[in-house]
């Protein structure tokens, strides 16, 4: 049974596939509001590959809203991705690089590898996720002098490696329809 929305849905985003039928990223995962999607249906911009059980309604259109799209040019996935906090975070796992322990974007913090007081730079080659704990013991020191050896080296990612890492976090909502284009390239169980 198709339901007709009489108030302006909220909650129905839709997953943006690149031309070639992947995820634009997956952590996060692509999503667009259903505002963007209706625009960029109506613009011609990208193919409704699945639908939403609703219908939105203007004066001179009707249509079911878009949970699926692809859009009709690919978008070059190969360029660097952006310095960020939640990319360094991404990169990191989403763990402390000196102690492990696992945290959030709220509770983890930049720290840099060669202290800013003796010329290091914030860069992705010196900056790692750190505990607010570790950061705060290793203060001004380098992680040699502090002896808290690094998990890993900071280094800049890819794009390939950045969507790799996001694949092991999961969005908490998956719609139904996007399970057919999320993951689909992972090795099948026997």
């Amino acid at each position: 049974m198709m339901q007709v929305l009489t108030r302006p849905p909220s909650g129905f985003p839709a997953l943006v596939l690149n031309a070639d039928f992947r995820p634009l990223s997956y952590f996060p995962l692509s999503l667009w509001p259903w505002e963007e999607v209706v625009k960029a249906v109506w613009q011609d911009r990208v193919d409704v590959v699945a639908t939403y059980d609703k219908i939105v309604r203007s004066p001179s259109l009707e249509m079911q809203l878009p949970s699926v799209v692809c859009l009709k040019s690919y978008v070059d996935q190969d360029r660097s991705p952006a310095f960020t906090r939640f990319n360094v975070f991404l990169r990191d796992g989403f763990a402390c690089q000196y102690c492990g322990e696992p945290g959030t974007a709220q509770d983890l913090t930049f720290d840099h590898v060669i202290p800013r007081s003796r010329g290091g730079r914030t860069t992705w080659q010196n900056i790692v996720a750190a505990c607010g704990p570790c950061n705060l013991r290793k203060g001004g020191r380098t992680p040699g002098q502090a002896q808290m050896p690094l998990r890993r080296t900071a280094h800049q990612p890819s794009a390939w490696q950045l969507q790799q890492a996001g694949r092991r976090f999961p969005p908490h909502f998956l719609h139904q329809s996007w399970l057919d284009y999320l993951y689909w390239d992972i090795e099948l169980e026997p």
